[in-house]
């Protein structure tokens, strides 16, 4: 296994051009061209950890943390949305993902009261591996036209409480703020 230095963290204001075409090129790539120009703008305005190769400078792994608001029981949560977590297929199994996402859970953690993200097939083992749990409850969007029920959704969204943060009580909904393309 190749040896790497702890992954960058990053705001995306502070990330230049050139880092963010390697994000992008690596999701696009990751995701088999079904990264979509709404899911990029997902990934973007919080902190970003990437890792890249020593040699060349190219990413190899990426993810991002985004704020967002989730109402729940009547009070606004400050929850940290995990966005477009990637490994460059020739780095899968080195432990990348996992370096990835410890960065990102140790800032939500210290600055969210909740962490969520939507999880893939393919990702949802290195979550559940992680301690993230799946959300039991209801998942809903607050739309530009009222409430959007969300139950597709429902079985693939994972939440992570901070320490010392109960879990939000799965009798009632998750409602999520709303943004163009995938709500989750």
């Amino acid at each position: 296994m190749t040896e790497y230095t702890a992954p960058r963290l990053a705001h995306t204001a502070h990330l230049d051009p050139a880092d963010l075409a390697g994000v992008r090129t690596l999701l696009d790539a990751a995701f088999d061209g079904d990264f979509t120009d709404e899911d990029w703008d997902h990934a973007l305005g919080g902190m970003h950890a990437l890792v890249t190769d020593p040699r060349d400078g190219a990413v190899l792994a990426h993810g991002s943390l985004v704020p967002r608001r989730v109402l729940h029981r009547g009070r606004s949560l400050r929850v940290g949305y995990v966005e477009a977590v990637a490994v460059r297929a020739d780095r899968r199994r080195e432990g990348l993902a996992g370096r990835i996402m410890a960065a990102l859970e140790e800032i939500a953690d210290r600055a969210y009261v909740l962490g969520a993200l939507s999880a893939s097939d393919a990702g949802a083992a290195l979550y559940a591996g992680r301690g993230w749990q799946v959300w039991p409850g209801g998942l809903a969007a607050l739309g530009p036209s009222g409430v959007v029920p969300l139950p597709d959704e429902e079985g693939t969204t994972y939440v992570r409480p901070a320490p010392g943060q109960p879990l939000p009580d799965p009798e009632a909904t998750l409602f999520f703020d709303w943004r163009d393309g995938d709500v989750l």
